[in-house]
């Protein structure tokens, strides 16, 4: 039946009366007889008989997109060319051929079609609105990818003034901003709010933007209501899942099973399972890799699979097959997950846990696996998951690779004698907040600097400024080259003491520090993202550098800078402490995590399986956002409970508050 759809749409493709229509039906029957490989012949007999056809340029975009979908992007790129001559002023033709430069490794090929597309534009109206911002959005994708990232600002800003309700480009704006340590990072113009880009930014942008934990909350429920939405085929059976075993099943969902700052924590962790007790499966959804610890992985867990080529329903469907009791989300609202795939729960419990340093505001994560430093006790009203706890939340790497080779201060640009304060944080948690308190510090110890990990030179630049504006020489500032992991491991050592940021404090970055032997101080807040370092610290077995508050963040900061030997037994105590401390001692933290998975197995079997409490959010996002978090730092405020009772009181006159569960914790709170 389809070789003879085929056969007489071919025959006729070659007639001059055989129209457009008819070659779409044609399409759309080979489509729905599943032969999708022949409708490229079909396609290349209809242009190469039908030149002079009206819409020849349409279906020449057409072909390419299926050329496109085969990889063979030299043939597309021909066609795409082909309806630019054919049609100089249509727009799409440009966009793909854009993207076709890009996917051939040409990417200033890519940029040249868009800018092109652009200067056509120049003259927008309402019909063409959607072209130029997706060819804005498309050139900003691939100059940020090339850390143009000033030039892709600038496409971003041209994007939303066209039109501000694009989530997607919002978020990226704002997360530009940050990575660029461009302060103010909200910055609205007549045409896009305040509040329009607080509530389209990242749930990862707001964790390093403010501390404000009801605010992340609300924000990552929105998120997930609004960018993930409802998945098709969403289970509430798991028969396979059910079956007796004498060991629980556990899927780890990832794309960082690799070189990765995620990958470098999970090393030791699948090896350590006790496989009388787990049975452990991996699926793999990042991007194509080969490195060593890529290779790690696929040796040492049970059961691996890369889902990176699988749709949600192929992947859904082998997770259910499997009978997958316990899903454990390793991304979170990060790059390359797949929410979409844990949205249509084919396991019957599923867990939040390292990848994304927060609540997930969901209605399908179970879960959150913390310590009693990041959530204690009377912070679980911030989070939408029941917390469960391990003896320190984050897992780490004892067989880290260091070079040997020592380093001296000299060859990475350090004075030999100064007092060397380093933080190689990513730029985007840098806060200006955060940066001043650096200055205050090395102000006030002379002859110290500050060794950063670099940037974009634009960036690096933009704080040496800052720093001169605030009358310190700019030489104050040494920004560390990026290096391959042992070497960067290597000159940790060459390092004072680390100063963390706030609220999105160091992490991984922490745990390297700490094995190196050099002490971190940070100030815990109240927010996830801002007490995982005071969790390290504290677990390292030196707590007394977790500070309470900024004033003391900084006296401590300068009394170690004036004395420089006074951390001397700090790092011998680092040193002497790593192989028995609660950070590094990886057989427990797996003990007690399967200790955790038999408890949520257990709840689940016995009907006790927690429900997400997700009221009263859509308040908290409305006040949150209102709220300008770089004027006002939060984790400063003293009765965090009490400043957000007076703003549910205030809009509580003009629009009476139904009080859940969540707003009753923050204490009495007048309702008209």
């Amino acid at each position: 039946m389809a070789n003879d759809i085929l056969t007489s749409a071919l025959i006729q493709s070659m007639a001059r009366n055989f129209s457009v229509q008819d070659l779409m039906r044609s399409v759309e029957m080979l489509k729905e007889s599943n032969q999708v490989a022949s409708i490229e012949p079909l396609y290349a007999t209809w242009v190469q008989h039908n030149q002079d056809n009206p819409l020849f340029y349409a279906i020449l975009f057409n072909y390419s997109v299926v050329l496109s979908d085969c990889a063979k992007l030299e043939l597309a790129r021909e066609c795409l060319e082909r309806a630019i001559a054919a049609s100089p002023d249509f727009m799409p033709a440009y966009i793909n051929l854009g993207r076709v430069y890009e996917r051939l490794g040409n990417e200033a090929m890519a940029v040249i079609q868009w800018s092109a597309a652009l200067a056509k534009m120049a003259a927008c109206d309402g019909q063409i609105v959607g072209y130029k911002t997706t060819t804005l959005n498309q050139s900003a994708r691939t100059l940020e990818t090339a850390n143009q990232d000033e030039a892709a600002e600038s496409m971003l800003r041209q994007s939303l003034e066209l039109d501000s309700h694009q989530r997607e480009v919002g978020q990226h704006f704002v997360a530009l901003r940050q990575r660029q340590g461009e302060w103010p990072v909200i910055q609205p113009s007549e045409r896009v709010s305040h509040d329009s880009l607080m509530q389209a930014i990242s749930p990862l942008s707001i964790a390093a933007l403010t501390d404000d934990p009801l605010l992340q909350l609300a924000l990552a429920w929105h998120y997930n209501k609004s960018d993930v939405g409802t998945p098709r085929g969403a289970v509430t059976a798991w028969p396979n899942a059910r079956v007796n075993s004498s060991r629980c099943r556990v899927g780890y969902l990832s794309s960082d099973l690799r070189e990765h700052a995620v990958g470098y924590l999970m090393t030791e962790v699948f090896a350590l399972h006790d496989r009388t007790e787990v049975e452990v499966f991996a699926y793999y959804c990042g991007p194509p890799a080969r490195d060593p610890l890529h290779e790690h992985f696929k040796l040492t867990v049970e059961h691996w699979l890369d889902i990176s080529q699988l749709d949600d329903d192929e992947a859904a469907e082998r997770m259910q097959a499997d009978g997958i009791q316990i899903l454990i989300d390793l991304n979170g609202y990060t790059r390359e997950a797949r929410l979409q795939l844990v949205a249509m729960r084919r396991a019957p419990v599923i867990v939040n846990w390292l990848g994304f340093p927060g609540t997930m505001g969901s209605p399908y994560h179970h879960y959150l696996v913390a310590d009693e430093w990041i959530i204690p006790q009377e912070h679980e009203l911030y989070y939408s998951e029941r917390v469960l706890r391990l003896p320190c939340y984050q897992p780490s790497s004892r067989n880290r690779v260091v070079a040997t080779r020592p380093m001296q201060r000299a060859e990475v640009g350090l004075p030999d004698d100064a007092m060397v304060y380093c933080c190689f944080n990513g730029m985007h948690k840098i806060s200006r907040f955060t940066f001043e308190r650096w200055l205050m510090i090395l102000a006030q110890v002379p002859g110290s600097v500050l060794w950063l990990l670099g940037s974009t030179e634009s960036a690096n630049e933009r704080l040496r400024q800052y720093a001169v504006q605030r009358g310190l020489s700019s030489d104050r500032l040494i920004f560390a080259e990026k290096l391959a992991n042992p070497y960067h491991l290597a000159r940790y050592s060459l390092a004072d003491l680390f100063l963390d940021t706030t609220p999105y404090g160091a992490h991984t970055t922490a745990s390297d520090s700490l094995w190196m032997g050099v002490p971190v101080l940070t100030l815990s807040g109240r927010s996830f993202a801002s007490r995982v370092c005071g969790s390290l610290v504290r677990s390292a077995g030196i707590g007394e550098f977790v500070c309470e508050s900024a004033q003391e963040f900084v006296e401590r900061a300068v009394a170690f800078g004036n004395d420089p030997q006074s951390l001397l037994p700090y790092r011998e105590r680092l040193r002497t402490n790593r192989g028995s401390c609660t950070l590094f001692d990886m057989p427990l933290l797996v003990h007690k995590l399967e200790q955790l998975y038999r408890q949520m197995w257990t709840d689940f079997q016995a009907g006790q399986l927690p429900r997400p409490q997700l009221t009263n959010l859509d308040v908290c996002l409305e006040l949150g956002s209102q709220v300008n978090h770089e004027a006002l730092e939060v984790q400063t405020i003293l009765d965090y409970h009490a400043w957000w009772r007076q703003m549910l009181a205030e809009r509580n006159r003009f629009r009476p508050i139904d009080i859940g569960q969540r707003l009753s914790l923050l204490g009495p709170l007048e309702v008209g």
